[in-house]
């Protein structure tokens, strides 16, 4: 019996359920960076795997262990920063101007935003998720919005505001 079994956690179905969602909204936290969304996914698992007989609720637990991977990624990025390169090839050309501008989000603003506007969670899943206060991501939703109404002009951005 391996250690999946042990804490009653079917990780395979976990990852075919709720693994699009994480990997979704780890783009949107890294800016758009398929790498970083990635290995931070695979290394949640991975660490889940190993830890699976302490995890209450594995869903909650793997996005905060791959937020924490990612952004421990994107602040080596930053002490190192990589080649200049274009967005990523993979989005919509359309979404360009939106993923600048969210990039220029901090990556708690960027994780709000994504995982309550386009995820569609309520406030307390997303706190949950992100393993933060309800009031937190409140605030993080509020000052990503005034800041993607600046980097954005106002377009598009009201809807956000409902």
């Amino acid at each position: 019996m391996g250690p999946e079994e042990d804490a009653g956690h079917d990780f395979e179905r976990v990852y075919r359920e709720a693994g699009p969602d994480l990997w979704r909204a780890l783009f949107a936290f890294s800016g758009g960076r398929q790498e970083i969304a990635s290995d931070a996914m695979d290394e949640a698992f991975a660490r889940a795997l190993e830890h699976s007989s302490t995890i209450r609720s594995p869903v909650p637990w793997l996005y905060r262990t791959a937020f924490r991977v990612a952004l421990e990624e994107l602040r080596r990025e930053r002490r190192t920063p990589p080649e200049p390169a274009g967005l990523d090839p993979l989005v919509e050309p359309g979404l360009d101007g939106v993923m600048v501008a969210m990039r220029r989000l901090s990556p708690n603003q960027r994780a709000a935003i994504f995982l309550h506007y386009v995820a569609d969670l309520p406030v307390r899943d997303v706190a949950e998720r992100l393993g933060i206060s309800q009031a937190t991501v409140k605030v993080h939703l509020h000052r990503g919005r005034g800041r993607l109404r600046e980097l954005l002009g106002g377009e598009g951005v009201e809807d956000l505001d409902a």
